[in-house]
């Protein structure tokens, strides 16, 4: 089965999304505005925004930042978020599919993509963006750094049993990965680097961002961080859903009385692509 994107990817899991998910590196702001055409006069495109994660704390370092994401309840919450952070004048927002570009929505001087890309027509949506992009202006790919270790010695509380919260998703929704109303038996696709090349990007030039901060999460983060992500949104669980619920808080109660965890933040993997002139 050939997994096609469908609205239903997060539906639902905008409203977890802020609580549940561990933040970026502290590093990575100040990284990117050493790195990026990013002098308060230039223009952001975040594909994919989501709740505006990246969106808003890079707001102050363009003139202008817009954020694209078909989900609608991760446009709310990113209004939401910038206006809390004070940014509502510098960003605009719109309900869009990254295949729906350029959308009439201009050039700009760097474009984002957090953790999104791989749910794209990557390869069109390459030649899309370098379009879009003023010559020298910047593609970031940003992700998690996969492979680190991230135990949380020192710490009073055990970590997140995220190997029984797996096993139980699969008991409730299959073995094979949820995504919308397909599976993905193969997990997301990778080979990024080679997309981009061939759209005619230069790079990339790759950063660490180092997290290591011990976070203290309690059950209803860890509630939050699973219905927060496309293989357990919540719609995936129909008339299960409050079933599924309880016996998660029922395991996280048995991985810890308390109902306290501890989890260290992740380190921020950055790829910058430089667009070396016209399309």
């Amino acid at each position: 089965m050939t997994w096609e994107w469908d609205e239903t990817l997060f539906a639902g899991a905008a409203e977890h999304y802020e609580r549940g998910r561990l933040p970026y590196a502290p590093g990575l702001v100040p990284l990117l505005a050493e790195e990026l055409p990013a002098d308060g006069r230039g223009r952001l495109l975040d594909v994919g925004c989501g709740p505006g994660t990246v969106t808003v704390p890079l707001a102050a370092l363009f003139r202008e930042t817009v954020g694209i994401d078909p989900d609608p309840g991760m446009i709310r919450a990113a209004e939401r978020r910038a206006s809390a952070a004070g940014v509502a004048r510098r960003t605009r927002w719109a309900r869009l599919r990254a295949e729906e570009l350029p959308a009439g929505l201009g050039l700009f001087d760097a474009v984002v993509f957090a953790q999104s890309f791989h749910w794209t027509d990557r390869a069109r949506v390459a030649r899309t963006v370098r379009a879009m992009l003023r010559t020298g202006g910047a593609l970031v790919h940003l992700a998690d750094l996969k492979g680190e270790c991230r135990t949380a010695g020192g710490s009073p509380y055990p970590v997140v049993p995220h190997e029984s919260i797996a096993a139980l998703v699969k008991e409730y929704l299959g073995p094979v990965r949820r995504a919308g109303r397909g599976l993905l038996p193969q997990g997301t696709p990778g080979d990024e680097a080679r997309i981009l090349a061939e759209a005619g990007f230069l790079g990339p030039e790759r950063h660490v961002v180092p997290g290591g901060e011990v976070l203290e999460r309690d059950s209803d983060d860890v509630v939050a961080w699973t219905f927060s992500h496309s293989f357990a949104a919540p719609h995936l669980f129909g008339p299960r859903l409050g079933s599924f619920e309880t016996d998660l808080r029922g395991l996280l109660a048995a991985a810890s009385p308390a109902g306290r965890f501890a989890e260290r933040a992740p380190s921020t993997e950055v790829f910058i692509w430089r667009n070396s002139g016209p399309v």
